[in-house]
């Protein structure tokens, strides 16, 4: 059993590490920097578990010490105990978890280095709000995509809104990061890029074959892609029923994830002509 250090206290200085926002865990400059700067805050059994099954290095916990979950017994670092008023204020949770855990950043992939290495990669661009990031990365570690690409204004994958929305499965689908994501793309010659928009010109989603290297590009939904990101690719959309142009991008996500999954023969089908001969784009 983990030795829980008790507090009564939810103003005790000891908790100010579990109260800081998103740009106090980590900067701007953290969330740039490959090798892995500043924190983040896992919440609950199955997010911390996963962020130790990965090698995440803990610095302090905060756990109901009326029923201390197993978990803390892996965690070396200072585990404090406060009730559920405590760790409610804390938290800033209405329903507080039986263990929130502060973490070390882990390192992360360079940008080229993971989509070079990705078969299946999605590709995000100005997707700013935190629980569509962390609804994408769960659709498509289950649907066993490969990685996440992410400009430099697209929500952080290790924020604790995301982490929630995830469930932990941002430990298993690499990410990266980069600020100049079209000549990233750009470098990658064997990669077909599919680019999700509601265009009525663009191919139905269900005609399309990827071939054994496949990206999916996804889009802020205000705005969408940018002009520079739907040049590179080829535009697909979602056959959508009369009246609704669009779906939320992490349900557009997960449909285009399933479409385009990987094959098991690692090919392409017989029965359908792939859009990237058909563009000339191969």
């Amino acid at each position: 059993m983990a030795a829980v250090i008790i507090v009564d206290d939810p103003d005790d200085e000891r908790f100010a590490q579990f109260r800081m926002n998103e740009r106090g865990l980590a900067s701007r400059s953290d969330k740039r920097d490959d090798a892995g700067a500043g924190r983040f805050l896992a919440e609950g059994v199955l997010v911390v578990g996963r962020a130790l099954d990965a090698g995440c290095r803990p610095i302090a916990a905060l756990v109901d010490p009326d029923r201390v979950p197993a978990v803390a017994d892996r965690l070396d670092c200072p585990v404090y105990g406060g009730g559920e008023r405590v760790r409610r204020i804390v938290s800033g949770l209405g329903m507080p978890q039986s263990v929130i855990a502060l973490f070390h950043r882990p390192a992360r992939p360079a940008a080229l280095d993971l989509a070079r290495r990705c078969d299946r990669l999605v590709v995000l661009e100005a997707v700013d709000n935190p629980a569509n990031v962390g609804a994408i990365v769960r659709n498509a570690a289950g649907l066993g995509w490969d990685g996440i690409l992410l400009d430099h204004t697209s929500a952080d994958p290790l924020a604790r809104r995301s982490l929630r929305v995830a469930m932990g499965t941002a430990f298993a689908l690499a990410h990266a990061r980069t600020s100049s994501l079209a000549d990233d793309l750009r470098r990658l010659g064997d990669v077909e890029l599919y680019a999700l928009t509601p265009a009525a010109d663009a191919v139905a989603l269900e005609e399309i074959d990827a071939g054994r290297r496949a990206a999916i590009l996804v889009g802020s939904e205000r705005a969408g892609l940018s002009e520079e990101l739907v040049a590179l690719a080829i535009p697909v959309r979602i056959t959508m029923a009369h009246g609704v142009d669009s779906l939320n991008a992490a349900a557009a996500t997960a449909i285009a994830c399933w479409a385009l999954r990987p094959r098991r023969d690692g090919g392409r089908g017989d029965e359908r002509t792939s859009t990237t001969d058909r563009a000339g784009i191969v």
